[in-house]
């Protein structure tokens, strides 16, 4: 059948020194498909000042077409953990989106625009070391307190969790 090329919408690109896997063909539809074509590139998903909540005084917006953009983020991190945080902590104000929202939904899709070929790296190796890294921060959340955790683990260089 040959080698494995395309896979769920995944582009997988197989060489000698390992794997490629990446969304650019889906990134590439994604950024005019919302408006964002003439969109100057940014540098990073998130600001770290950016402080997200359900900002009760702002101008409610298209619920439709908030839940449409952060739809399509979430299923580009299957290949880009890099907007992982950002798409999820504005994923978590779906119910009632506000122009300050939509802002921050708009910066992650300027920072895809900058980014559009990267994708995870699977390096061929005989190197079998696991090893696990975590971080927390404790009860942070402005509106509810609750906290923020998260893990990954590596299998020699290669990212696998």
């Amino acid at each position: 059948m040959g080698d494995l090329t395309v896979f769920l919408g995944l582009q997988i690109q197989q060489t000698e020194e390992g794997t490629f896997v990446c969304q650019t063909k889906y990134t590439k539809e994604l950024i005019p498909k919302f408006g964002m074509s003439n969109a100057r590139l940014i540098g990073t998903p998130m600001s770290p000042a950016t402080n997200l909540d359900k900002d009760e005084q702002g101008t409610p917006i298209d619920e439709t077409r908030y839940r449409g953009m952060i739809g399509s983020l979430l299923y580009l991190t299957a290949s880009r953990p890099d907007i992982m945080f950002s798409v999820c902590k504005c994923a978590k104000l779906q119910s009632a989106p506000k122009e300050s929202h939509l802002t921050a939904v708009k910066r992650i899709i300027r920072y895809l625009i900058g980014t559009v070929s990267h994708g995870l790296w699977y390096p061929r190796s005989n190197l079998f070391k696991l090893e696990g890294f975590s971080d927390a921060d404790l009860a942070s959340d402005k509106e509810d307190r609750k906290s923020t955790s998260g893990t990954c683990q590596l299998l020699g260089k290669t990212l696998i969790s």
